[in-house]
């Protein structure tokens, strides 16, 4: 995608993603090679992992939609190639948390999506993504 248009935001906003869009279906091998790198991907891009979590619950049958949407992650990147995680020395490190949840953001089945990361100092060194059924998950 060398040359593409570059977008400010990895999903279109207002835009819930469903199993049955009606739309064509995509190429399986295609959709899941590429979700599988940008899973690698999310080591040292953390802001895609919401994403890039989201479109792999589509992967037993992906839709035109949805590899559009997987393609639209691919043109943020390009947008973003200078973002990273940046992990330098100073003397006041401070270890900080952060949370977030959809609250049955998944229209197929109302499940929820919890996401955590973790920083000390200037990087995040932990973070996770976790679907949950229902009822509130409190990590301490």
């Amino acid at each position: 995608m060398y040359g593409c248009k570059s977008v400010a935001t990895l999903l279109v906003l207002q835009e819930k993603m469903k199993r049955e869009d009606g739309s064509k279906k995509a190429d399986v091998s295609i959709f899941r090679s590429l979700i599988g790198s940008l899973l690698y991907l999310t080591a040292t891009r953390p802001d895609i992992m919401y994403a890039t979590s989201l479109l792999s619950r589509f992967m037993q049958s992906p839709s035109q939609v949805d590899f559009g949407a997987a393609k639209r992650i691919l043109r943020y990147l390009q947008g973003t190639l200078e973002y990273g995680i940046w992990y330098t020395s100073t003397s006041n490190s401070k270890l900080v948390g952060f949370t977030d949840s959809d609250w049955a953001g998944s229209v197929d089945d109302m499940k929820s999506t919890s996401g955590y990361a973790f920083s000390l100092g200037s990087g995040i060194f932990f973070l996770g993504i976790k679907e949950t059924r229902n009822g509130c998950t409190i990590i301490l």
